[in-house]
């Protein structure tokens, strides 16, 4: 086959996310990432069933933390009122990829031995009678602190995805604050918008 036409199928691939070109380096595939739909949005545990990734739970950590500005203001609640907090460090067989910290509404009991490791949305419906009915996101991509670095292994130098989810319930009411930390080089997130006619 001509040059040109090795060229233009190269080019077609590195427009495609398939390969990636690095001058000094060479051209390599890309390891496959998980692409998420921003227009239909789920639990983690249930967008991974979906896509068929299996996922394991490295960590589950809950706690009561004071509320900061930003919680409160969400909330509508007092500074330095106890919020119960949930932080879940999840990924695959080859590692952590994203780590959520959740704050949740005070109104929202959860029981002493509560099992985080169900879809998130299908326990609040269930065990707390809380119908998750709208999400409100924000992402952007930053270089992590220290910490967050460590528990996705990776260096301070990898760019990651933030993810700031604040969920309502059918009430219109807030119930959690989500912040998810994403290594980029395992997700992708897709966003399907129309054009008003």
């Amino acid at each position: 086959i001509s040059r040109n036409t090795v060229r233009k199928s190269i080019n077609k691939l590195v427009y495609e996310d398939l390969i990636i070109r690095k001058k000094g380096i060479g051209t390599q595939v890309i390891k496959k990432s998980i692409e998420t739909n921003l227009s239909d949005w789920s639990s983690f545990s249930e967008e991974m069933h979906s896509l068929g990734i299996d996922f394991q739970n490295y960590s589950i950590k809950t706690y009561w933390t004071k509320a900061d500005e930003k919680i409160s203001l969400f909330f509508n609640i007092n500074k330095k009122d106890s919020v119960y907090t949930l932080e879940r460090l999840r990924g695959d067989k080859d590692g952590p990829f994203v780590f959520f910290i959740s704050y949740f509404h005070p109104q929202i009991k959860f029981k002493k031995d509560e099992d985080f490791s169900r879809p998130l949305y299908e326990l609040l419906e269930k065990d707390h009678h809380q119908i998750v009915n709208r999400s409100l996101e924000k992402i952007k991509a930053r270089l992590p602190e220290l910490d967050i670095a460590k528990k996705l292994k990776i260096s301070q130098s990898h760019p990651i995805l933030i993810r700031e989810r604040r969920v309502y319930n059918s009430g219109d009411k807030p119930i959690e604050l989500n912040i998810g930390y994403y290594r980029s080089d395992k997700f992708t997130y897709q966003i399907d918008i129309k054009r008003k006619q």
